[in-house]
């Protein structure tokens, strides 16, 4: 069966955007005529818009389709999720892992729906900062759980590649909400995302 490929562009965008990456390989000085690059402005344009689909995707709604009453009241986490998102300082990428739990308060939701916030929010130019802001509230003002908590921990290539090039440095920036504000909530959560399960 041959390869399809799902991804779809908007083919007005990708043109622009793929003529401006061509002026800027031009800049740079390199010959966008040259074999290996004549493509090259049309696939950073599509790639940027995959890179960035988090503009086009409500977090919310995603969360309310599975959304589903249960009287559940323990902590739910969702931990070593991959990320991967752009640093709008200078549109390197930065990667890593998010580890969020919540405590149901009514209402527990897909665990499927966790990575995919994550996605979307991380799809877009960002900082980690902020990243670790969006997710923590998109959960909390939908879900209403008793609390959440969100922790994130990145590479960024803005200071592996240029800057300092400090090529083992991991950025972690956590948020809590609610109950995690209590500091023994807190510490069992901490616990149970640095454990290995045997």
């Amino acid at each position: 069966m041959p390869y399809k490929n799902f991804e779809e562009y908007c083919m007005n965008v990708t043109d622009e955007v793929k003529e401006q990456y061509k002026k800027i390989i031009d800049d740079l000085g390199e010959d966008t005529s040259r074999e290996g690059l004549t493509k090259t402005p049309e696939r950073a344009a599509k790639a940027m818009q995959f890179l960035t689909q988090g503009y086009h995707q409500n977090a919310t709604k995603i969360l309310k389709s599975a959304m589903f009453k249960e009287s559940y009241n323990e902590m739910v986490i969702v931990k070593d999720i991959e990320l991967y998102s752009l640093c709008e300082h200078h549109i390197l990428p930065f990667f890593g892992k998010a580890h969020i739990a919540y405590i149901p308060n009514g209402h527990i939701v897909g665990l499927s729906k966790i990575p995919r916030i994550v996605d979307i929010f991380a799809r877009r130019l960002q900082v980690q900062e902020r990243l670790t802001e969006q997710i923590l509230d998109c959960i909390n003002d939908t879900l209403k759980p008793q609390g959440v908590a969100v922790v994130i921990e990145a590479s960024h290539m803005c200071m592996m590649m240029r800057g300092v090039q400090k090529q083992n440095s991991v950025t972690t920036t956590s948020g809590f909400r609610g109950t995690f504000k209590n500091m023994e909530t807190r510490t069992e959560f901490l616990n149970l995302i640095s454990q290995k399960l045997s």
